[in-house]
């Protein structure tokens, strides 16, 4: 195996790992569905509790959701990284009942940045939102 896709398979099996013992995805109950170099699949069961009061699903949760797939994939392909660029569109609304999915697709990956393209889904496949973000790499102490 050449020392880049064990360096990626390392990488990938620390992620899979840390997403077990993540205080966000167990506040929020996400699950890392799907992980593979510069992909990444989340899930999220709605709830009641995420409806604002005009009875539409609370866009940050949707945001989260979309992040933490964004985290998963850009991490996949350099780690440590930060964000520090996140634009998410709301194209349709969710239910209460809804189960999301968001998946994250690498589209340019550098030694200086990584961008990224996310899109969320409700269980039909209803298109609910569609991001971008883009992260750097943070220097190793």
């Amino acid at each position: 195996m050449s020392q880049l896709k064990n360096e990626d398979s390392e990488r990938l099996a620390k992620l899979r790992k840390a997403a077990k013992n993540e205080p966000v995805s167990s506040f929020l109950d996400t699950k890392l569905v799907k992980l593979s170099r510069g992909y990444a699949k989340v899930s999220m069961k709605l709830r009641p509790e995420y409806l604002t009061f005009n009875g539409f699903t609370f866009g940050g949760m949707i945001m989260a959701l979309a992040d933490q797939a964004f985290a998963y994939g850009s991490n996949s392909v350099i780690t440590p990284n930060i964000a520090v660029q996140f634009n998410i569109h709301f194209v349709d609304k969710s239910e209460s009942s809804d189960k999301l999915t968001a998946e994250c697709h690498v589209v340019r990956e550098g030694k200086r940045f990584c961008v990224s393209e996310i899109t969320v889904h409700n269980q039909i496949g209803k298109l609910i939102a569609v991001a971008t973000g883009t992260t750097i790499p943070v220097p190793k102490q």
